[in-house]
């Protein structure tokens, strides 16, 4: 599943991905600010996930959450 946070501001990008952190085994999330980065990565650490953060063009990072 893939959940695109772009252009939105903490916490709306957690918000966007907590309900998804229960069930599903995999989320990748993109974001566009280190704050986004930074919260959704822990949050989903925080719920057990493993976090990879893969660089992608202009400025867009993309989260890869796995079980």
């Amino acid at each position: 599943m893939l959940i695109d946070t772009r252009g939105l501001s903490c916490p709306q990008p957690v918000l966007m991905v907590f309900p998804h952190l229960n069930g599903t085994e995999a989320l990748d999330v993109l974001v566009d600010n280190s704050a986004s980065q930074e919260n959704v990565s822990r949050a989903a650490r925080k719920q057990g996930w493993n976090v990879e953060a893969k660089p992608e063009a202009d400025g867009i990072v993309r989260l890869e959450l796995r079980k």
